[in-house]
């Protein structure tokens, strides 16, 4: 297990990267997640960079952005630039973004097609990186449900395509967490562990909602609080394969939070391990 905290979870906090590392090392975190736009405002200090994290002890697990899809070619591959050179100054390989902006079960076989074409596009160039474009299961994208998500990796057919599991929104999307990364194992290269309190309260993570300072967080609970069971979900996949993960948490309280939810994902681990070597 190699665990990181997200920067996008200190959004509408004044912590300066420094500040998040030194809290991170010790914490019980061995990475961080970055948010697209701090990486991008970050580049114009080049001495934060990946062999600046290192001095820390952690390493940059992904970088989440959103490319755009929908626009011209060429606007898309200046943005797919970017956000490799990005990936480059901080040593990830993995590059999240959103496939696409509606549902899948909305989105006409046109606009399917032409979105899969541009996925591939964007593979082909990372591909030449070294680097691999991780497409986050999330309401209203291509990747909503399972069904949709196996289709577009088919569909798309591209070894740079690889998948950010969000627990949550699987669950959210009515399929067993578990049984989603049975089927989507070989392609699953990051995972995103956060919970709610009840279904009822899902929209709460709504993009408009949960990026606004102002927005409700009513419902969003620690990791092992919520109505997805943690403990038996970490014990199956661990047992299943290796795992890197960030803990999203968009709430208040946020160190507070995540150094208790880290605390009890490293317990859940060492428990594991123990059963194990007995």
């Amino acid at each position: 297990m190699k665990l990181s905290l997200c920067t996008i979870s200190f959004r509408h906090h004044l912590h300066s990267l420094d500040q998040l590392a030194r809290w991170a090392q010790t914490h019980q975190f061995q990475g961080i997640e970055l948010w697209g736009i701090h990486a991008k405002h970050l580049s114009a200090e080049p001495h934060y960079n990946e062999k600046w994290l290192k001095t820390y002890g952690l390493h940059t697990s992904m970088i989440s952005d959103y490319l755009p899809l929908e626009v011209p070619l060429q606007e898309t591959m200046i943005a797919t630039n970017s956000l490799s050179a990005l990936g480059h100054i901080w040593g990830t390989t993995k590059l999240r973004t959103f496939a696409g902006q509606k549902a899948s079960a909305e989105t006409t076989k046109e606009e399917r097609v032409q979105l899969v074409k541009r996925l591939y596009q964007i593979c082909d160039y990372l591909y030449k990186e070294g680097q691999y474009l991780l497409v986050e299961t999330h309401p209203n994208t291509l990747t909503d449900n399972l069904p949709s998500t196996l289709q577009l990796l088919e569909e798309v057919d591209h070894p740079a395509l690889r998948v950010n599991f969000d627990v949550l929104h699987m669950w959210e999307s009515g399929t067993d967490p578990l049984e989603a990364v049975k089927k989507l194992q070989p392609f699953i290269s990051h995972f995103h562990f956060k919970n709610i309190a009840s279904r009822n309260q899902l929209h709460v993570f709504n993009p408009h909602n949960v990026y606004a300072a102002a927005g409700s967080r009513e419902g969003m609970v620690p990791l092992f609080e919520g109505e997805i069971d943690y403990d038996q979900y970490l014990t199956s996949i661990l047992s299943l394969m290796e795992v890197e993960a960030s803990l999203e948490w968009f709430g208040r309280d946020v160190k507070t939070i995540l150094e208790m939810d880290a605390k009890r994902v490293w317990e859940v681990t060492k428990k594991l391990q123990r059963v194990k070597v007995g």
